[in-house]
């Protein structure tokens, strides 16, 4: 069996000395009660930049300032920052998946929408880059690779993810499921039925667990000159309101939507993501390799973990 929390409650945007240490809280505390696996939702770490939906237009100095703050306040993956989440992992024995804002350098502006998985021993195991940032998500995130699109063994099982709308990418799909997920992170800053949909479709197709993982950060956490944006392009007044759950080989939910700041725990049997091949599995007996050929580049493109 396996035990997993999914945090959802998010520190202040923009403050990465108070985010790391909220996470190595959370880290912790979850390995007091038994966790396996600690997941924590897209870009938990830096923020969801809701409000560059609202600040599209050309040579804005608004735009830019908040740009630059949230460059600052992105992780680079070999810095101290780093470290002490890799050591809150270990000494809490857990295996966490985390969404960031990943800075490629300290010296650069290059910032990906990632997804950064950290064993129990502190090692970090995969960082999956999402693929192609949507929409104005362009403005602030550089598109990327498909060095992380694998599943890697951990104690607590086979663990794969993808980053949000990457969940409507039908090859980004099969290309987890050929390598026997156990357990699918999908990352959301939010959970709209629609989201909800695609995980459970994800889970019902790969016949594997999906941790869904949004975030809660209501509106009135947002600093006052940035509100007005960031609710602009959330198109709500309310915020991002959490909905996390965990979904089964079937695709229904075991536990959840949970909507509000409250961590949600849950334990799972990982036979049965062999159970529910017994009917259908897509890269198994009920695949086409005759017909269909999928060939996916892992290559890192630019530096970082491979």
């Amino acid at each position: 069996m396996t035990t997993l929390h999914i945090i959802q409650d998010t520190p202040p945007l923009f403050e990465l000395e108070t985010a790391i240490a909220v996470a190595r809280e959370a880290i912790r505390k979850a390995g007091e009660k038994g966790a396996d696996l600690v997941v924590f939702p897209e870009t938990w770490l830096g923020g969801y930049p809701a409000w560059v939906f609202g600040m599209a237009g050309w040579d804005s100095e608004e735009a830019r300032h908040w740009f630059g703050k949230l460059v600052e306040s992105s992780l680079v993956l070999n810095s101290s920052h780093a470290d002490a989440l890799r050591q809150a992992a270990k000494e809490a024995n857990v295996t966490v998946v985390m969404g960031i804002n990943e800075r490629a350098r300290v010296s650069s502006a290059i910032l990906f929408n990632s997804l950064v998985t950290i064993g129990p021993n502190g090692d970090i195991l995969n960082v999956h880059r999402k693929l192609l940032p949507t929409h104005t998500e362009r403005i602030v995130w550089t598109p990327g690779d498909g060095a992380g699109l694998c599943a890697v063994n951990t104690p607590a099982g086979r663990i794969g993810g993808l980053v949000c709308w990457e969940h409507w990418h039908p090859l980004a799909r099969h290309a987890l499921h050929a390598v026997d997920e156990q357990i699918h992170v999908a990352v959301w800053p939010d959970m709209p039925s629609s989201h909800q949909i695609a995980s459970r479709s994800y889970a019902f197709e790969g016949r594997c667990f999906v941790v869904s993982a949004a975030t809660y950060m209501p509106a009135e956490r947002v600093p006052l000159s940035l509100r007005d944006a960031f609710i602009l392009g959330l198109g709500g007044e309310d915020g991002l309101r959490g909905g996390s759950g965990v979904i089964g080989p079937d695709g229904e939910y075991r536990i959840g939507p949970v909507f509000g700041g409250d961590t949600v725990e849950a334990t799972i049997d990982l036979a049965d993501t062999i159970r529910f091949k017994h009917d259908l599995d897509v890269t198994g007996h009920y695949d086409r390799r005759d017909v269909f050929q999928l060939s996916v580049n892992r290559q890192r493109e630019i530096g970082g973990p491979a």
